[in-house]
């Protein structure tokens, strides 16, 4: 007797959530340009979660060779060009 009150309930439970009839053939649907979610009344609850660690990949310095040279001869070309005047 049991099983068939259960099932029963399930059937009529069932019928009262499935809505009303479906719109007729040839029925158009409309929607609504905007949808409103209101949450005001509800709690909402979750968790941050991060990495443990941060991975940085950084480039080594690389080491060059300085572009400036020192001519040698500079000095001697300095000297002679006062010799000149």
């Amino acid at each position: 007797m049991k099983r068939w009150i259960v099932a029963v309930s399930l059937l009529v439970s069932s019928v009262a959530f499935a809505g009303g009839r479906p719109p007729p053939a040839g029925a158009s649907v409309t929607y609504e340009k905007k949808t409103v979610i209101n949450f005001e009344d509800d709690t909402i609850q979750g968790d941050l979660t991060k990495p443990d660690g941060e991975y940085v990949e950084s480039r080594k310095k690389v080491r060059h060779s300085n572009l400036i040279k020192i001519r040698e001869e500079f000095k001697d070309k300095v000297l002679q060009s006062v010799g000149e005047l």
